[in-house]
């Protein structure tokens, strides 16, 4: 079901709904996935609260949930979303689509984003898409970062640990660093199987902010905050050239929330060409607590294997 609302002080948003969960997107800005959870129940995703209900100006603001973003990350990553989107259905498909970046010299790109809500259970079908209007190509890599409400651990899968032998002299992924990544800071949870990042309301370490990303052949990352757990996938093209140095997924967070992000590969965008990038999301709800890489495979990686 498909509903125009009214949310949080904009006037145009849309709700999607299958009866277990729904999201809302907005309209007046975008394109953005406010709102992510089970019907009845709370956001899965942070709102910032002093975003919320504006649009329009020339300021970037962060306003919360899911977005659209460019990789590498510079100055035309932050072009601001703050124009409303036009918004048209096909089927089973809602398609939200900004209109052209034209305000400074290398955009020029246009952003969509198409949804599908299963018709029951949890599962979402986010298709991200940006087009080059420019005359000149731009190398680029679609980026999806997902903004999650305080209080949870991001999950990253490593590769399969193997002892040392003939046919394991080459290294099997990347972990890329930032220069505040620091792994004395105690968010930071280092396993045999599995990387976690606590989000914590006040930083223990040197630096306020904590990020870092693999090169993640598994293809999935997942959230985990009271007894709920956020899963999202993203196809692995193997042999790609990914940015920061080859990391397909990256995690980030403060004290005010924690992104789980995914990454499509680095390309030559010509002129009048787009490129994709699709996600798959899954919500779980009433899974068992806990700590170590023992719990994820317990609690975690069964509900993993639902989604292949």
């Amino acid at each position: 079901m498909l509903e125009r609302i009214r949310y949080r002080g904009w006037n145009h948003a849309y709700k999607l709904s299958n009866g277990t969960v729904e999201l809302i997107v907005l309209a007046d800005v975008g394109p953005r996935i406010i709102f992510y959870g089970f019907c009845n129940g709370e956001n899965e995703l942070h709102e910032v609260d002093r975003d919320a209900g504006l649009s329009g100006g020339c300021d970037f603001r962060l306003y919360g949930g899911h977005r659209l973003w460019v990789s590498p990350e510079v100055e035309r990553t932050y072009f601001p979303d703050n124009v409303p989107v036009t918004v048209s259905q096909q089927g089973t498909v809602t398609r939200f689509t900004a209109p052209p970046e034209d305000a400074a010299p290398g955009t020029h790109l246009q952003k969509e984003m198409e949804i599908e809500l299963a018709a029951t259970g949890s599962h979402v079908h986010v298709t991200h898409r940006i087009s080059n209007h420019d005359r000149c190509p731009t190398q680029l890599a679609p980026w999806a970062p997902t903004m999650m409400k305080a209080g949870g651990r991001a999950i990253l899968p490593l590769s399969l640990r193997v002892a040392m032998d003939k046919d394991h002299y080459q290294p099997v992924g990347v972990f890329g660093l930032w220069s505040y990544t620091d792994f004395a800071d105690p968010r930071w949870v280092l396993g045999t199987r599995f990387i976690q990042l606590r989000q914590l309301p006040a930083h223990p370490g040197r630096f306020q902010e904590q990020m870092g990303g693999i090169s993640n052949s598994s293809g999935w990352g997942a959230y985990y905050r009271n007894e709920h757990l956020f899963l999202k996938r993203a196809v692995v093209i193997h042999g790609a050239q990914y940015p920061d140095f080859g990391c397909n997924f990256e995690v980030f967070t403060n004290a005010d929330f924690l992104e789980l992000e995914t990454l499509g590969p680095m390309i030559e965008l010509q002129p009048g060409e787009a490129v994709e990038h699709v996600e798959h999301w899954w919500l779980f709800g009433n899974v068992p607590g806990g700590e170590n890489d023992a719990w994820i495979d317990a609690a975690v990686v069964p509900l993993v294997k639902k989604t292949v």
